[in-house]
């Protein structure tokens, strides 16, 4: 039978020796992950440095190098697939990148156990790990500094408060206004304010702005014909 024929103990045993690596390091960066609730936690991240290093050391074994090659540009398009579930929109939040990007670690991880590259294997669990946990006091630091308008990108809100008759009119005036002023218009809705006033709600193209430069751009806006308020909002969530 082909199944005996193919039963080679030398090459059984590197097989165990690089799927035994692959587990056991995956499983150290899903710790990490579990540790800290993740959604993406041990057994996930070690089934895909497991699997990872399956489908390299068989293509190694069966084709040589040049296949494994190929393999491994298909364990990260398949690994890519993976990590997409893992992402999330909640609101103007992004969540679940970071878990899409340590599944793609630990893909790499089993990648380069299943060729036979224990050392580089680990050398990228270190920098996972590292990524996920010495990276982290620094994130919360920077996270925890005010935002200055000027200094990021964010996205601003310019917002007119009319009466109906004239808001046609001043819906025109103003995207010309603003785009005069170097703020192009992504879109304006219009929704009504009681029975006798129109807010006009301009959303910008995210950029930097200088919160002065806008506060004069408003006063310009306040001199319009028909205009009773105008003011902006600035976010940094999206």
């Amino acid at each position: 039978m082909q199944a005996f024929q193919n039963l080679n103990l030398p090459s059984l045993l590197d097989t165990v020796t690089s799927v035994g690596a692959a587990f056991a390091l995956g499983a150290a960066i899903g710790l990490e992950r579990q540790w800290r609730q993740r959604t993406a936690g041990l057994r996930t991240n070690a089934l895909v440095a497991v699997a990872a290093a399956v489908f390299v050391d068989m293509a190694n074994r069966l084709g040589g190098h040049d296949a494994a090659v190929h393999v491994v540009a298909y364990v990260v398009s398949g690994v890519g697939f993976l990590g997409a579930g893992a992402i999330m929109k909640e609101g103007a939040n992004v969540i679940g990148l970071n878990t899409a990007a340590t599944l793609w670690g630990s893909a790499a991880v089993g990648a380069c156990a299943g060729a036979d590259l224990l050392a580089e294997a680990l050398v990228a669990t270190f920098f996972v790990l590292a990524s996920n946990t010495l990276l982290r006091p620094v994130v919360n630091r920077i996270n925890r500094r005010p935002l200055k308008e000027s200094a990021g990108e964010a996205s601003y809100v310019v917002q007119l408060v009319c009466a109906p008759d004239d808001q046609a009119e001043l819906r025109e005036q103003l995207v010309e206004y603003l785009e005069a002023a170097a703020y192009p218009v992504r879109e304006v809705e219009a929704r009504p304010l009681g029975d006798d006033a129109m807010e006009l709600e301009a959303r910008l193209f995210s950029t930097a702005v200088d919160p002065d430069e806008l506060d004069r751009v408003m006063d310009g806006l306040r001199q319009l014909e028909g205009v009773r308020q105008a003011y902006w909002t600035g976010s940094s969530d999206e």
